[in-house]
């Protein structure tokens, strides 16, 4: 019986795990592996310089700052193109390929990428074929998947796709697109995967807590996680979950959370400073009462000096 995480996975979160999110993460947890945000691909190779923006890790060797490996996502419908820019990635330093199948978001969906593929599992082969055949043999090719658009009736169709094309690693969310993030997680659909599929497995999804995923594994049969959400809740999680630390006490976090605010407003993305540290607080404050209370304190401050004392007040 499977009854300890082994690998741990950051999660893409579109929006939210940027690079100095996955900086701040990665210095303070043993995190495996980071997945990008998704790199858009229509009809074209994607420029350059819109890689280097999604995945500025690309500059260093495909790594974070702490030396955190980082692989890009792509999202797109389009075989040809999806392998066109696999390859590129890789070229760029990406430490293999991960495809995206479960973005629900309705923008992405509406043009054909994303979570609404799950309807079609012969698209999704000839893409993850595509992909595979185009990059070196020696580089992980790696999908992310949800149990299905509406319901899990084509689960096992969609996992055929992905290993009869020779993906190294899947990654489950262990909930349809209909289901969004809505609670629970149904990871007992990733244990059946376990048992009639050889492809090595990663389970997502309403992973808050060690006990969260010693269930999680446990249901999932597999050692294998990937941590989205709980890691903005509990920023040390991936350490909590390989049982190497207790959850980080506000007295840490609080000034953890100050670093991050003196980032942001460093960052390319300081114009929307305030909203950047709410919306972690947002996340926070499902773990600690005293984020919500700072979230409270700052949620109608406009001005940057303000918004700082305030944060400088709560350690």
């Amino acid at each position: 019986m499977i009854n300890k995480v082994k690998k741990v996975t950051l999660a893409p979160m579109e929006g939210v795990a940027d690079v100095l999110m996955r900086n701040l993460l990665t210095s303070i947890n043993c995190y495996d592996l980071c997945i990008t945000e998704f790199v858009r691909v229509v009809d074209r190779i994607v420029p350059t310089h819109i890689f280097h923006k999604i995945s500025p890790e690309l500059k260093q060797g495909g790594f974070t700052n702490n030396n955190t490996p980082t692989r890009v996502q792509l999202l797109g419908q389009e075989p040809h193109w999806m392998a066109e820019n696999a390859v590129k990635s890789i070229e760029l330093g990406s430490h293999g390929v991960d495809l995206n199948f479960g973005c629900p978001a309705k923008a992405v969906n509406k043009s054909k990428g994303g979570a609404v593929l799950l309807k079609t599992p012969e698209t999704i082969y000839q893409i993850v074929k595509s992909v595979k055949d185009s990059i070196p043999d020696d580089q992980v090719l790696s999908a992310k998947i949800r149990l299905g658009f509406d319901d899990a009736s084509l689960l096992d169709e969609i996992v055929s796709a992905i290993t009869s094309a020779n993906a190294n690693q899947l990654t489950i969310h262990a909930r349809t697109k209909r289901d969004g993030y809505n609670p629970p997680a149904y990871w007992h659909h990733i244990g059946e995967v376990s048992k009639n599929h050889d492809i090595e497995l990663y389970a997502n999804g309403e992973i808050w807590s060690l006990a969260d995923a010693k269930k999680c594994i446990k249901e999932a049969n597999t050692a294998n996680i990937m941590l989205g959400r709980g890691a903005l809740a509990t920023p040390n999680l991936a350490n909590v979950v390989k049982e190497k630390e207790k959850k980080m006490p506000w007295s840490e976090l609080s000034i953890l959370f100050n670093h991050y605010a003196q980032l942001e407003l460093q960052g390319d993305k300081s114009f929307y400073f305030s909203s950047r540290l709410k919306q972690w607080l947002r996340y926070l404050k499902l773990q600690y009462p005293q984020a919500e209370s700072l979230f409270n304190a700052i949620k109608l401050m406009k001005n940057k000096s303000d918004i700082l004392k305030e944060i400088e007040k709560s350690y």
